[in-house]
């Protein structure tokens, strides 16, 4: 990926003072602190950082971060979406942003039409054979995330949301070195093997000083498209009891919703409205409370 065009943000050189990597004095010695620079200049004109996180897969992690995010700037917020998911990235494919991104362009990123204030970037825009594995080792990844931050042109926004693969691994720990501010937001189901791995979640933050915004359980019921009563698919209050033992806050349980996952896999997720869908309905009131403790 290219820098920016634009040096208006850009760290000074502290021996001349210049922006960017223009000035007399080389940064070639140490790329790496002048990486970093950039970075923090870029995160301090973001306001609030989340990192949603799951400790197994298939849990809707993506769909949550994605709801989020599109719920956010429907709201009118100034949203940034990141896919740090190197293996498995889904966001754009759920947007529907099918087109690869030309790394010589000077933004870095997707608009989704009708949420001009929403900003995306994923690995896989990049890619020109999205079904192509990405095999990277550690540093690999921790250079595209740090990239994804001092590369992109977020500008100023209110809310970056980055949707993490499952578990511990490389990426979660990358966005905490990158983005110490960042807080938790940990996506569960009720089934206890799902609550077994949130606790490994809940305890990776906690060592790694990593505030948790509260957990979220996906798919605690079904509501039956025919007569409306509440289906459970799994064992009931799990997502509570887990909040409640670990002294976290449950930021609300969602409903699985089919017509979601249909359009989601036809890349139109944006078409759907609250009041159309279970899950989107419940999640503007995950929202709230989320929104709320944001601007204490």
């Amino acid at each position: 990926m290219s820098k920016s065009s634009d040096k208006s943000h850009e760290p000074s050189c502290s021996q001349c003072g210049s922006k960017g990597s223009g000035c007399e004095h080389s940064h070639d010695k140490h790329p790496e602190h002048f990486e970093k620079a950039l970075a923090r200049s870029t995160l301090n004109r973001i306001q609030h950082k989340f990192l949603v996180m799951s400790g197994k897969g298939g849990v809707g992690k993506s769909s949550v971060a994605v709801a989020l995010a599109m719920t956010l700037a429907r709201q009118g917020y100034r949203v940034g979406l990141m896919d740090v998911d190197l293996h498995g990235p889904n966001v754009l494919r759920m947007l529907g942003l099918n087109k690869p991104l030309d790394p010589t362009t000077t933004h870095l990123f997707f608009t989704v039409e009708g949420l001009e204030n929403l900003k995306v970037v994923s690995v896989e825009a990049f890619m020109p054979d999205r079904e192509s594995a990405v095999i990277w080792r550690g540093p690999l990844k921790h250079q595209a995330i740090q990239q994804f931050i001092s590369d992109v042109d977020w500008g100023e926004l209110d809310y970056l949301i980055i949707d993490a693969p499952p578990g511990t691994g490389d990426e979660p720990l990358s966005v905490i070195q990158t983005i110490p501010e960042a807080e938790a937001i940990i996506v569960t189901t009720p089934q206890e093997i799902s609550l077994a791995d949130v606790r490994k979640s809940i305890d990776f933050c906690r060592k790694t000083n990593m505030a948790i915004v509260g957990l979220v359980e996906n798919m605690s019921r079904l509501i039956c498209p025919g007569c409306g009563k509440e289906i459970r698919l799994f064992s009931s209050g799990g997502g509570q009891r887990l909040a409640a033992a670990a002294h976290v806050p449950l930021l609300g349980s969602l409903p699985f919703d089919p017509h979601l996952v249909e359009l989601a896999d036809m890349g139109r997720i944006t078409q759907l409205q609250p009041e159309e869908s279970p899950f989107l309905k419940a999640f503007g009131e995950l929202v709230k409370g989320i929104t709320a403790k944001s601007s204490q």
